[in-house]
């Protein structure tokens, strides 16, 4: 089922450790009244195709190795024994990535109740199904509502490494997202006719892999014309996939991210009727299938002040920034309110072996996380919220 990601749910009343355990996890308690210590560990662990697994370990625990190794400040000694209005709740969520079911979000649609018998019956390329892997690990698919959240959450908060290079660029160790991009995926097939490789003339040719090839550069070329419109062509299967055989089908996949969904959606029919009008000029057949189409989704505006004042307050520059990579808070935020803060990625590096996050940037996101704790606590705006269903 992949590996967990995790953020911070806020729900109303009692401390840490007190609130309710969504599905049966065991919330976080501590012998302080403010168990932020748990906001260190493992920030997001990231399953890649081919069955890699990538590892990204903070390994920190706020007021040990940060405050001894990177001069950071204890978030506790912050707060300084503060009773928060609101309890932390850890929630770790599986399948972010969607590699494996083609599915991404699987745990974060869980809480927020976003699934169907369909959602469950989706399988992965050994025909397991979402339904089946959930019974293989020792779960119990009849109890997923028992998961879900109640009214009772005030505000999802994730911190997370950037995985890209903007901040590093801008030399700058945090930042508020704005807002998350949407994502369209589409997988691609040209379909022509396999052949002799020696014996077929190359005008008597319908090469379904010469088509993909002269498609994947009109979509590089097309992409770099609008500003912020990221496309990836990240798969692709030629067949028979024989040396000295004409590929008569070829199948690839389109990855199209813009945080504008008019101009996501303009460019995804350009790039499909580009493809349409290569497979015809070819007399091949091209079809498409469309298995993703998740919509841009901006951060709370009250939640993104409130972060960019705490980045403030731990002596980092403010910035804004959308993200171009999904997250969990996106499908938080149909439900809740949802922000994410963004830490520096060295070398703007992600889903390598390479990937890393700077200590002091560790120490500086903490620092962030227990101002913005206590703006929160005597914020009589964000206490009266309510997370009413945001359909």
């Amino acid at each position: 089922m992949g590996q967990p990601a995790l953020g911070l749910l806020l729900p109303r009343g009692g401390l840490a450790g007190q609130g309710r355990a969504p599905g049966g996890a065991q919330s976080v308690d501590d012998d302080r009244q403010v168990a932020l210590p748990e906001l260190g560990g493992a920030a997001r662990v990231a399953e890649l195709d081919g069955g890699q697994e990538l590892q990204q370990e903070l390994d920190v625990q706020v007021g040990d190795v940060v405050p001894e190794q990177a001069g950071g400040t204890d978030p506790l000694e912050q707060l300084d024994g503060q009773r928060l209005p609101f309890a932390i709740e850890v929630v770790a969520f599986s399948e972010e990535e969607g590699v494996r079911f083609r599915t991404p979000f699987i745990g974060s649609c869980a809480l927020v109740g976003n699934y169907d018998e369909d959602f469950l019956n989706r399988r992965d390329a050994s025909g397991v199904s979402i339904r089946q892997a959930i019974q293989n690990f020792g779960l119990d698919p009849a109890r997923l509502p028992a998961a879900q959240i109640g009214d009772d959450v005030l505000a999802y908060i994730e911190f997370h490494i950037e995985q890209g290079p903007v901040l590093e660029s801008l030399n700058l160790p945090l930042a508020a997202v704005e807002a998350i991009v949407g994502q369209s995926r589409m997988a691609i097939t040209f379909t022509g006719h396999a052949n002799h490789a020696g014996t077929t003339p190359m005008n008597s040719r319908h090469d379904a892999l010469a088509a993909a090839a002269e498609w994947m550069v009109a979509v590089e070329s097309e992409s770099s014309r609008i500003a912020g419109l990221v496309a990836t062509v990240g798969s692709i299967q030629a067949h028979p996939g024989a040396i000295n055989v004409i590929p008569g089908e070829v199948r690839l996949t389109l990855d199209l991210r813009h945080k504008s969904d008019p101009i996501r959606a303009q460019a995804l029919q350009r790039l499909t009727t580009l493809a349409q009008q290569i497979a015809a000029r070819r007399a091949l057949l091209v079809k498409f299938a469309t298995f993703m189409n998740q919509p841009a989704v901006a951060m709370d505006p009250f939640l993104v002040g409130q972060i960019e004042s705490a980045i403030r307050a731990a002596g980092c520059p403010p910035h804004r920034m959308p993200s171009g990579a999904g997250h969990d808070a996106m499908i938080l935020a149909s439900r809740v309110p949802a922000a994410m803060i963004f830490l520096r990625s060295p070398g703007g590096i992600s889903h390598d072996p390479s990937e890393s996050v700077l200590l002091e940037d560790v120490a500086c996101a903490l620092d962030c996380g227990g101002h913005l704790l206590r703006q929160l606590a005597e914020s009589a705006e964000f206490l009266k919220g309510t997370n009413a269903p945001r359909g």
